[in-house]
């Protein structure tokens, strides 16, 4: 008799497509982040919270290996990486720059060629159907979108690629919050639609918690909190006051820390 399949608490955990353990890296031999440890399953968005200076964008750029690790270590799709971004990016591993990475000189049908030159048209159309805003612009150039229909084509030709991990740095830098509340909903339905693997870098807290399924914050290039997204939001008074980096922090933590809060 076959055995009954195991109640959905029982169930292991998925298996992770990046593990990072006890990251530390920086410049000159200064560490910018320090002792960060995460974990990404399929489907999964982590998001990687804290203020300016805080380490989140090295922690971004030392997981794809365009910064030198100085202790700890970074697996994805289960093989350490190797300090070869481009393998890393043919593996299926893509990095989304605060920058966006655009050319302001080239159209948009441009930019999906560069993206994908063998790109399968069903695969673009199932693309355009995630980023609508984008479809009539297909002949424009860059430098005439927005800059919410450029952060758009940012993200848009990252997908396109068929990314198993997708690491977006500051999606909303510049943008208005309404564009990115409409944005950031699109990145929860792609990572669930298509088991990606998310780490996403921000500073709108509430924004960026409400799509995720786990939140760390970052303060000082060090790890002050970290749960999942729901009970984060729970504790708004908590992640400010680590968020902000707040002397009572302590304080706070110790009348509204939930067992099992880990800090």
């Amino acid at each position: 008799m076959p055995d009954a399949a195991l109640p959905d608490a029982a169930q292991p955990p998925a298996p992770a497509l990046l593990e990072v353990e006890a990251l530390t890296a920086g410049y000159n031999r200064v560490p910018a982040v320090r002792d960060l440890s995460l974990r990404v399953a399929p489907g999964e968005v982590v998001a990687l919270l804290g203020p300016n200076g805080a380490g989140k964008t090295t922690a971004l750029l030392a997981m794809i290996g365009l910064v030198p690790l100085m202790s700890g270590s970074v697996t994805a799709f289960g093989r350490p990486i190797d300090g070869h971004p481009h393998r890393l990016a043919r593996a299926g591993m893509l990095l989304v720059p605060d920058d966006r990475g655009v050319f302001f000189g080239l159209t948009v049908r441009d930019h999906f060629r560069l993206a994908r030159k063998k790109a399968d048209p069903a695969r673009l159309a199932a693309v355009l159907e995630r980023f609508p805003a984008l479809a009539g612009l297909s002949g424009r150039k860059v430098g005439l979108l927005s800059g919410g229909e450029q952060q758009m084509l940012t993200i848009a030709k990252a997908v396109l690629a068929q990314p198993r991990i997708l690491m977006i740095d500051e999606m909303s830098l510049g943008l208005a919050p309404k564009i990115v509340q409409q944005m950031l909903p699109a990145i929860r339905d792609l990572a669930r639609d298509e088991g990606i693997g998310v780490v996403l870098v921000e500073q709108h807290i509430e924004l960026a918690l409400s799509v995720a399924d786990r939140g760390i914050i970052l303060n000082h290039g060090r790890v002050v909190l970290q749960d999942d997204a729901a009970t984060l939001l729970r504790r708004r008074e908590l992640v400010e006051a680590a968020y902000f980096g707040a002397d009572e922090y302590g304080d706070v933590a110790a009348e509204v820390l939930p067992s099992g809060l880990a800090v």
